[in-house]
């Protein structure tokens, strides 16, 4: 059980009001993750801008970065952000066999893909701390010190929203994402 209620736009904060509003214009409704982090309009602001900001500037294309999204999500055994970044994944042109591969962090077939996921994987793992290898690997597959450093920004934003997950206790309201067991 959520340990905070789902607000509405109407029973928002009035500083929340704004950007909530975009939200639930983008989705159709306003989820669950949301309405929590609504309480507060220096996390839901914080959220927005932060994403605002990698959405505009990322050279990483949505793909990679709902990559990043389920790796993180995974690791972090955060069910509502793997079951909302699987139905965005979708979208962005990843297949449920790749999206499954990405969350168990053994991706198959696109060593390019596998090489930025394990980047993101460790940084989520180790409080940021990526091996030599890890990294140097990465460079190898074509991953150039910009895509590296926008990588970290979407590691950041998913750790944010993980962790809120967690300290909220927030319920699915998304169909759950189908299990990594083989």
């Amino acid at each position: 059980m959520s340990r905070l209620p789902v607000r509405s736009v109407d029973s928002a904060p009035e500083a929340s009001r704004d950007a909530l509003k975009v939200l639930e214009a983008r989705v159709g409704r306003v989820l669950n993750l949301y309405g929590g982090i609504a309480h507060s309009p220096a996390v839901l602001h914080a959220d927005a801008a932060v994403n605002e900001a990698i959405t505009e500037h990322s050279s990483l294309d949505a793909a990679t970065r709902e990559a990043i999204a389920l790796a993180v999500g995974a690791v972090n055994d955060c069910g509502y952000c793997q079951a909302a970044h699987t139905l965005v994944g979708r979208g962005a042109g990843l297949g449920d066999d790749q999206m499954l591969q990405i969350r168990r962090g053994d991706i198959e077939g696109d060593g390019r893909l596998a090489a930025i996921v394990a980047v993101a994987r460790e940084a989520a793992t180790d409080v940021g701390a990526v091996s030599d290898a890890t990294w140097q690997a990465a460079l190898e597959a074509g991953w150039s010190d910009t895509e590296l450093g926008d990588a970290f920004a979407s590691v950041a934003a998913n750790l944010f929203t993980n962790y809120f997950n967690h300290f909220a206790g927030t319920e699915l309201d998304l169909p759950p994402a189908p299990g990594t067991a083989t």
